[in-house]
């Protein structure tokens, strides 16, 4: 009879489990998803249709497009949407990294999805934009509409003369500073305001505080180097937007900065951030 119990109750526990990751699956992808769909969309509303007057109507889209993001995907896997994040939890000993890589892919796979879907809904502005341009997709210029999807910082190693007015170019140490910066500062924002035994501010409140930390972020960094944060935000849209026609654009345009500056700087922000933010803490 106790054995029949024992069975039983392992047989829940592991149906519990299974029930976790799908909940965990569905929660990252789900609001990685919309937080991307929400920020590349203005994006893409703002290069192809000047449809926002200056960055802080971009910045403030994608803040509330993550504050919308962790309401909807919070019940369910915590609201990551963010690798960075994600392996700033492991390194304060609160998540394992089976745990982790699985969210991480999630994130990966919502990202890439909402590129996807982006494309297909403003592929024939792409097309007009372009032609009214004289942008060859694939070609050094084509960067202007790439940036939809991924980001990108100006070096003065590239030839953009053909641009008017001419750009302001940044080095790479100063776009890696500022992407490890930035997520430093955000993910120091999100620890404080999640981690701390009491609430600094109440709880229903907590997405859009960090959300609007987003936005007043994106202000400050985004001229510098597109203000990233997240390593699936950038790199699942870049991979998609070489699929989809920009070729190698998007991965030689910086060198070897498309990963040193998103996929580096923010994973070493946050961690830094984090364990700011428990130190801080205490």
């Amino acid at each position: 009879m106790n054995s029949t119990v024992q069975k039983t109750k392992q047989f829940q526990e592991i149906q519990f489990q299974e029930n976790n990751w799908k909940r965990w699956f569905i929660g990252e992808a789900v609001g990685t998803f919309l937080l991307v769909f929400f920020g590349c969309g203005a994006v893409a509303g703002s290069i192809l249709h000047q449809a926002h007057l200056g960055l802080f109507q971009v910045a403030i889209i994608w803040g509330l497009g993550l504050a919308v993001a962790i309401q909807i995907s919070g019940p369910l896997s915590g609201a990551h949407l963010n690798p960075a994040i994600t392996t700033a939890f492991i390194t304060t000993g609160q998540m394992p990294w089976t745990r982790a890589l699985f969210f991480i892919l999630a994130q990966f796979i919502g990202a890439f999805v909402s590129a996807c879907l982006l494309y297909l809904l403003f592929s024939s502005s792409l097309s007009s934009f372009e032609s009214s341009n004289n942008i060859e997709r694939g070609s050094i210029e084509s960067f202007q509409t790439a940036k939809i999807f991924g980001e990108y910082y100006l070096t003065n190693e590239r030839n953009l003369q053909t641009l008017s007015p001419a750009p302001v170019t940044v080095n790479s140490q100063a776009a890696f500073t500022a992407e490890a910066l930035g997520t430093a500062l955000l993910a120091f924002i999100i620890f404080s305001l999640t981690q701390r035994k009491k609430n600094v501010i109440p709880e229903p409140l907590i997405p859009y505080a960090i959300g609007f930390s987003l936005t007043v972020l994106i202000s400050v960094f985004a001229p510098i180097s597109m203000a990233g944060f997240n390593p699936a935000r950038d790199l699942a849209p870049r991979i998609f937007s070489s699929i989809a026609g920009w070729d190698s654009i998007p991965f030689e345009f910086n060198g070897v900065g498309w990963w040193l500056v998103y996929i580096t700087a923010p994973i070493t922000g946050a961690i830094i951030g984090a364990q700011a933010a428990k130190a801080f803490n205490k």
